[in-house]
């Protein structure tokens, strides 16, 4: 990616971590770049596309950082860590009219992780696929919603420390459910 893109992009995030997303402009933009608008408009149509292209920027490279996972844990820890480092940007965005755009990548990044830990966890076991694509939305659901609780609630509380807790709190749960549809694809033979 060229400075200039680049350039665009840091300045946008740091314009959202001042304040919110439908008071960004163009012209905010340009003017800490010191570009001209024309240099914006060859990189980016509109401010809602350069949000889409930087929060799917984010995505793949969490995506592609953290391809393993070996708990559940593993699996949030990393993309609470990264929304926490924006956490003013990714509130304002969050609260804006454009919230779908952050909401599209945090369940196609939700999905990723949880199917790589599916993955993991069960190989070695014949789940019949249907029930493998069950428990992955089941999982991917779950965690999406947990992602939005606490950006609802302005990500007040400790997300990692509280999952940490369910997580042993259920301990054991999605490996029953895993060794189940294993066990009924096996009776069926």
């Amino acid at each position: 990616m060229n400075r200039t893109k680049t350039a665009i992009i840091e300045t946008f995030w740091q314009l959202l971590e001042e304040g919110p997303y439908n008071k960004i402009t163009v012209k905010d933009i340009v003017d800490r770049c010191q570009i001209n608008r024309n240099t914006f408009y060859y990189h980016f149509h509109d401010i809602p596309e350069l949000l889409e292209y930087t929060i799917k920027k984010d995505a793949d490279l969490i995506i592609q950082t953290y391809s393993q996972f070996g708990s559940p844990f593993d699996c949030l820890a990393p993309l609470a860590e990264h929304c926490l480092k924006k956490k003013k940007a990714l509130l304002h965005i969050y609260r804006s009219a454009q919230r779908e755009a952050f909401v599209m990548q945090l369940e196609r990044i939700c999905l990723y992780v949880i199917t790589q830990y599916i993955e993991t966890v069960t190989a070695g076991l014949t789940l019949p696929p249907e029930d493998k694509k069950l428990l992955i939305r089941f999982y991917k659901c779950t965690l999406v919603g947990i992602f939005l609780d606490w950006l609802e609630n302005g990500m007040g509380y400790d997300l990692l420390k509280g999952f940490e807790r369910i997580t042993d709190l259920l301990g054991g749960s999605g490996q029953q459910a895993f060794l189940k549809s294993a066990a009924s694809t096996s009776n069926k033979h």
